[in-house]
């Protein structure tokens, strides 16, 4: 059982010993360290508010009534979307005109994990120095509980899904009358979490035939909730048996999207933000950036459009951060990630979806026809088991003097950018692992890269 603190918030297990798992004590302690850094950094207001948002977790509801009821104890006001989605939070703080968001979900991880995500009052993920703060302040134990007369006020916000959607359907590049026209019908896969309430309603206001797949938010995964190929036959499958055009599929909280070709293959992951950025780079002129551990393609697809491509440290802060620094279009992160500042800063499969669409209904190309319209690169992503004993820094400094005479980035972990392909080494922020993506020409060789490359690590390590 693990419990692991992060600048971006605190993610565990759900039962088990205080400080070593996301306990109940856990929740409130870390809850009323963000409530009381948001009590510090707005101390001219009189009340302030935060958008309290979950996705189908069976432990959600549980961890949403400690956590807000922490709040309301600290004098601030909850407003709870209830079942919802990441973007959707991130939307509604700022809709909102509220001070800040907490969403309750640990993303791809499985059933037993829980998370609580913080955002700032621009309903985006907090820098740094603002994580460290608030983990400062956990540390320390260093609260003051609001008197009786001036305890916040708990309230439910209800249909803040359907407002997102109206935001998606707003934006200039969203065209809902060439999807309606292009009569698509999809299969969805919402591993049983909201996106299976927020993808179909978006289906349907674009005028898409919808064939449901895991859309009960029950919070029983029915496979591993991480949208990589190896959990998706079931999806593979039945677009296949339904004669769909293509098959979309969320993670629990519905910030990364995967899809599906017409004949079962996949799209890619890695390839959504390809094709959206396509789409956007044709209709606007601008740069886009995405994490060091993503295709090379969206350089090649940016270039294409006389944009500037540029790769951030992973980590949606990061990503976001260099968007702005750079002016950059479109963005986001290789796991099917799309951040489009139209909308706002954050990863939104809702809007991905309806970019996708837009650009398939309008290229007139099958969903397989247009994966293969894009640079051919195929990636290995594997994970390194660590240990308590193992020497983890130590070991990527070894791996970058191993290759100096190589393009090696060390702005996050180590990557090492060859002729052809290349390797990016990090340790994950979310696990106990060291990821170890590669990218090549063909599956084949960045399998043997990854192999190659992690035979490397265990000689380092003695293991």
């Amino acid at each position: 059982m693990t419990l692991i603190k992060s600048i971006s918030g605190i993610r565990g297990t759900i039962g088990g010993n205080v400080n070593d798992n996301l306990t109940p004590i856990d929740a409130a302690k870390f809850a009323a360290a963000y409530g009381t850094w948001l009590l510090k950094r707005n101390k001219d207001k009189d009340k302030l508010t935060v958008i309290l948002g979950r996705d189908a977790r069976i432990s959600g509801k549980m961890i949403s009534s400690i956590v807000a009821n922490t709040l309301v104890g600290l004098g601030i006001n909850v407003a709870d979307v209830g079942l919802s989605t990441t973007p959707t939070v991130e939307i509604a703080v700022p809709l909102e005109k509220a001070d800040g968001g907490i969403i309750l979900t640990a993303s791809h991880n499985p059933k037993q994990w829980n998370a609580l995500k913080l955002l700032n009052e621009k309903g985006e993920f907090l820098n740094g120095a603002d994580g460290e703060e608030i983990l400062e302040i956990a540390a320390n134990d260093n609260y003051d509980f609001a008197e009786v007369d001036n305890l916040g006020v708990y309230s439910k916000e209800k249909g803040y899904i359907d407002k997102h959607i109206e935001e998606v359907l707003k934006l200039n590049l969203v065209d809902a009358e060439a999807i309606k026209a292009a009569n698509f019908k999809v299969v969805v896969d919402a591993v049983n979490s909201t996106g299976g309430i927020a993808i179909p309603a978006l289906l349907k206001k674009l005028g898409v035939s919808c064939v449901e797949l895991y859309c009960e938010p029950n919070g029983h995964f029915p496979h591993n909730p991480e949208p990589l190929k190896e959990h998706l036959t079931d999806i593979s499958e039945l677009v296949v048996k339904e004669n769909a055009h293509l098959g979309i599929v969320v993670d629990p909280d519905v910030d990364r999207l995967a899809l599906v070709c017409e004949d079962g293959s996949m799209f890619g992951e890695e390839y959504t933000l390809v094709a959206c950025a396509d789409y956007v780079l044709s209709q606007t002129t601008g740069n886009t950036v995405s994490n060091l551990s993503s295709s090379r393609a969206l350089r090649d697809v940016t270039e294409k459009h006389g944009g500037i491509y540029k790769a951030s440290a992973v980590g949606e802060v990061n990503v976001v951060q260099l968007m702005k620094d750079s002016n950059a279009v479109i963005g986001g992160e290789g796991n099917g990630g799309i951040i489009y500042p139209a909308s706002h800063y954050g990863r939104d499969s809702l809007v991905g979806v309806a970019l996708f669409l837009t650009h398939l209904a309008k290229n007139g190309l099958t969903c397989k026809e247009l994966k293969d319209s894009y640079p051919s690169y195929y990636m290995s992503k594997n994970k390194i088991q660590l240990t308590p004993d193992l020497d983890v820094d130590g070991i990527l400094v070894a791996m970058a003097e191993k290759y100096k005479n190589e393009d090696v980035s060390t702005i996050d972990g180590v990557k090492i950018d060859f002729a052809s392909e290349w390797v990016h080494l990090r340790k994950s922020n979310t696990e106990p692992i060291i990821r170890v993506y590669t990218e090549s020409g063909s599956q084949t060789n960045a399998d043997e890269l990854a192999q190659k490359v992690m035979k490397e690590i265990a000689a380092i390590a003695g293991i």
